[in-house]
């Protein structure tokens, strides 16, 4: 069952305190394999439809300190969102409880409230009011979330003729302004342009520095690390450990890198063929293929080819990415490695003396260009993935793990 919710106010600001409580929580799904579509196949089938029990959550504790912004990590069908909607209260737990202190704000399915024949203002208003607002409180935000949303030419038309984008942005306004103790967010930090993404960040930013909990889900490591003092590993639905984010990612990422396998293929492709490459490899020290090198070790990035006649003067590069989309670096061949010609099947080597990527998951995207760089013979997007663990120097954000010696005059 749920426990009690402290009305605004008495959750307080002060880190001794406690903002969400989560005592031994589990809960369970039906899978149904067939459902009954009718009275006739419910009598034929003795009135019961067949189904499994699926645990989302197992007996799952925590806490999450007032006035701290709170991380839940873990692959997709861990139960990250299924927590934070029994947070929400949207689910009830199958057993345990819940409590939070204070008033709540979810920013979950963006606009989910929203009612399609009314127009953008009049969903402020009832948006407003399932999220606790008065009116009186509605009209005295209404400018601020309408400004925040950027739809003053579009607020009293239709929500049914806006565009996904200007849909997501204004409930994702609505929800943000509540002024919440508790703001629960699932994986919604990228909505809309870069410009509104901007504003989403600074906004989150102000409610931190106000003393705000917030419960963040993400499949975005480098946010959990950056944004969260707090994180929890979910492992089907079992809670692995809460820890400082630094570590907890290490340790998740270090546990779930050995089912990490090649992504050949799966990312677009394009090119004339002549040349291509039939395969990326991570090679460590030792010359052994493997998919994880931890900071500071050496290793090889390895490019097999295959050229189908022969090519003159061909220049190979490549680009690092991380599975959040930051450009880590680009290399290519040409100002130190462009043979006269290529023909039949080899490899190329790029050599790392020391790994200076932070621990992460990483994509390889791949190219192979003619010398004037006019011409493209076999372009592979994400043709790799590999792990880094952390390493020495022992770096936790950013990128790139800088070498240096501190001096003290």
């Amino acid at each position: 069952m749920f426990g009690a919710v402290a009305p605004p106010g008495q959750g307080g600001a002060g880190r001794d305190e406690i903002a969400v409580r989560v005592d031994n929580v589990s809960k369970r799904f039906r899978l149904y394999h067939e459902r009954n579509q009718s009275l006739k196949a419910a009598m034929m089938r003795g009135g019961r439809a067949k189904y499994d029990e699926f645990w989302a959550l197992k007996d799952v504790s925590l806490e999450v300190p007032a006035g701290t912004t709170f991380g839940l990590i873990g692959q997709n069908g861990s139960g990250k969102s299924t927590l934070l909607n029994c947070m929400a209260r949207i689910l009830r737990p199958d057993a345990g409880s819940i409590t939070v202190n204070g008033k709540v704000s979810a920013l979950l399915e963006l606009g989910a409230g929203f009612h399609q024949e009314l127009s953008g203002r009049e969903n402020v208003y009832l948006n407003g009011s399932i999220l606790g607002l008065s009116r009186k409180q509605i009209d005295a935000r209404f400018d601020e979330i309408v400004e925040f949303a950027g739809l003053e030419k579009f607020i009293d038309s239709p929500v049914k003729n806006y565009s996904s984008g200007m849909y997501v942005r204004l409930g994702f306004s609505v929800a943000i302004n509540v002024d919440p103790d508790v703001l629960l967010v699932d994986e919604v930090l990228a909505v809309g342009d870069e410009n509104f993404q901007r504003k989403c960040s600074e906004k989150f930013a102000d409610l931190r520095q106000s003393g705000k909990t917030i419960v963040l889900v993400s499949h975005g490591l480098d946010a959990v690390r950056t944004m969260c003092e707090r994180a929890a590993w979910l492992e089907h639905g079992v809670l692995k450990g809460v820890d400082t984010p630094s570590e907890l990612i290490d340790r998740y990422i270090e546990t779930t890198h050995v089912d990490r396998i090649a992504t050949e293929g799966g990312g677009s492709r394009w090119g004339s063929g002549e040349i291509v490459v039939t395969k990326v490899e991570l090679l460590d020290g030792a010359g052994v293929p493997t998919l994880w090198v931890h900071t500071g070790q050496p290793a090889t990035l390895r490019f097999h080819y295959t050229a189908n006649e022969r090519v003159s003067r061909p220049v190979l590069g490549f680009a690092l990415h991380s599975i959040e989309g930051v450009h880590a670096t680009g290399v290519n061949s040409r100002e130190t490695l462009v043979p006269e010609y290529i023909e039949g099947s080899g490899h190329v080597d790029f050599a790392i003396a020391r790994m200076p990527l932070v621990a992460g998951s990483y994509d390889v995207t791949v190219a192979l260009v003619d010398e004037s760089n006019l011409h493209t013979f076999d372009f592979q997007n994400k043709a790799m993935r590999f792990d880094v663990g952390r390493g020495v120097p022992r770096e936790a954000e950013g990128t790139f793990a800088i070498e240096g010696i501190w001096k003290f005059e």
